[in-house]
């Protein structure tokens, strides 16, 4: 009885040592040893994947179930192809505007795909708050700071592309659905259809994060401002060709959408790159470093201090010399 009470004390003691290592409070600096790494990103990757997955059954449910005015989620991915006027589409004899559904299951594998999908994008400030706060220790207070900037214009990129890409895949179904309408009746199955409104969702969310990295390699001085002026031009002709390339359409809705968005951001990134080196010039100006010759030395103080420099003054019984304490 008493190994098995001080098993569990020490085990007890064991889970509150790991509970204080982990609280910022406790342990500032955020160390920890290897197997303590291991066991954080267990733990963290663990709570990640729980709201994935709550998510996931959250959105499956919501696909045939409304939140008030809020439509199902069915209603809202079926909603690009319904807009496909009726006589260009094929409705069957269900007199409704309804996916096609061709092997077992397929309602089924459509219907978890798309849940988990929005329940990962709803509950995403759950799991990616779990890999900040693994990844956050290890950085200081300004990469803290950058890091919370960075991820939070980069989300707000990426749901502002995929809004876009929504509003732009009617127009372009339409248009893909038009031709040859005297010959042809449109009629996609759902598998196909959900994975080209995914797809087209994520590439445009994921181009709109292209100017958020100019401004990144701008502000860490890997990209002038007079670089990306002198290569303009290229940059904009290699938008329009990743544009054509990039929409699983190929239609000119969505590529035009997509290039003429991208060419707005990129411009943006531009000026915010042309506005922070004109301040660092100014800075550098100030200082007289432009000024100096190739074989100059910079201008700082090269003068040693002594450790008698560096003491702090004390008094007291606690200022001891280090031979006293020795």
């Amino acid at each position: 009885m008493a190994e098995s009470a001080n098993g569990s004390g020490t085990g007890n003691g064991g889970r509150s040592s790991r509970r204080r290592r982990r609280s910022r409070r406790a342990n500032p600096d955020g160390t920890m040893t290897l197997i303590e790494h291991i066991y954080e990103f267990r733990r963290r990757l663990g709570w990640a994947l729980l709201f994935v997955v709550v998510g996931g059954i959250f959105g499956f449910i919501w696909f045939e179930q409304h939140l008030g005015v809020i439509p199902s989620l069915g209603d809202i991915m079926k909603g690009p192809y319904c807009a496909i006027p009726a006589q260009q589409r094929f409705d069957g004899n269900s007199g409704g505007c309804k996916l096609l559904q061709t092997v077992p299951f397929e309602a089924f594998m459509v219907r978890l795909k798309v849940g988990v999908a929005a329940g990962a994008v709803l509950l995403s400030p759950a799991w990616l708050y779990q890999i900040w706060a693994f990844i956050a220790p290890g950085l200081y207070s300004k990469e803290r700071r950058y890091a919370t900037v960075f991820v939070s214009f980069a989300s707000v990129l990426f749901a502002a592309g995929a809004v876009l890409a929504y509003l732009l895949v009617p127009h372009a179904l339409a248009l893909l659905a038009g031709f040859g309408q005297d010959q042809f009746v449109t009629a996609l199955t759902a598998d196909k259809y959900i994975s080209f409104i995914l797809s087209l969702l994520v590439i445009f969310g994921v181009s709109f994060e292209l100017p958020l990295l100019v401004v990144m390699l701008n502000r860490v001085g890997v990209l002038k401002y007079q670089q990306l002026k002198k290569w303009r031009r290229g940059i904009l002709f290699a938008l329009f060709v990743f544009a054509a390339f990039a929409t699983p359409g190929s239609d000119p809705f969505s590529m035009l959408g997509l290039a003429a968005a991208l060419t707005l951001l990129f411009e943006i990134s531009i000026q915010i790159a042309r506005f922070h080196d004109r301040k660092l010039d100014k800075v550098r100006a100030d200082e007289g470093w432009d000024q100096l010759a190739d074989d100059e030395a910079a201008p700082f103080d090269y003068t040693p201090s002594t450790l008698e420099d560096e003491k702090p003054a004390a008094s007291g019984p606690s200022a001891r010399s280090t031979d006293d304490i020795t």
